[in-house]
């Protein structure tokens, strides 16, 4: 199962409020409030990995069928699994089995620059998933998209190894755990 903050551990609201300056600066970022819950609704948190995703699962798959979870200096924790699907909303880049991979390998969650498919099986699979819409169609395997290199998720930059908060209120990113 995997591994995620407590939602009484943080608040995304008390994260901008106590970094406010972070926020003027660009060190902490906010994004957009367009991204849904379609799996478990809790708060999540960890250091990022990022996929990019063009309509291409693939990275995807070996993403979440790797460990999820790392060790950082507060402790072993979940990674979060972003994916930048260029905010296509005509394929579905997770569904059902991926998130229950994701989730028994441990990942804190799943942000998606994109659409998701199989509604129940996501939020039956245990793992936080955020992302724009449902989609049933699923992608085609081309074998394509990249991992490890910085993305750009509805006009906010994430890095690997950045920290990811989201919460009810929102999703923020630092390049430095703040809890």
């Amino acid at each position: 199962m995997s591994q995620t903050t407590p939602a009484s551990a943080f608040a995304t609201c008390d994260l901008c409020d106590a970094h406010e300056a972070d926020i003027s600066s660009g060190a902490l970022r906010v994004l957009p409030p367009v991204f849904r819950d379609f799996g478990a609704a809790r708060a999540f948190s960890g250091p990022v990995h990022t996929l990019r995703a063009p309509e291409d699962n693939s990275r995807v798959r070996e993403a979440v069928n790797s460990p999820g979870s790392v060790d950082t200096p507060c402790g072993r924790v979940g990674r979060v699994l972003v994916i930048d699907g260029g905010g296509s909303l005509r394929r579905a880049l997770v569904g059902g089995n991926l998130a229950v991979a994701a989730a028994k390998n441990g990942w804190a969650g799943i942000v998606v620059d994109g659409c998701v498919r199989d509604a129940a099986e996501l939020r039956a699979a245990g793992i936080p998933i955020r992302a724009l819409a449902l989609m049933p169609l699923r992608t085609e395997k081309r074998g394509e998209g990249q991992a490890g290199k910085p993305v750009r998720i509805q006009g906010v930059w994430m890095r690997p190894g950045d920290w990811l908060y989201a919460d009810e209120d929102g999703i923020v990113v630092s390049p430095k755990a703040l809890v």
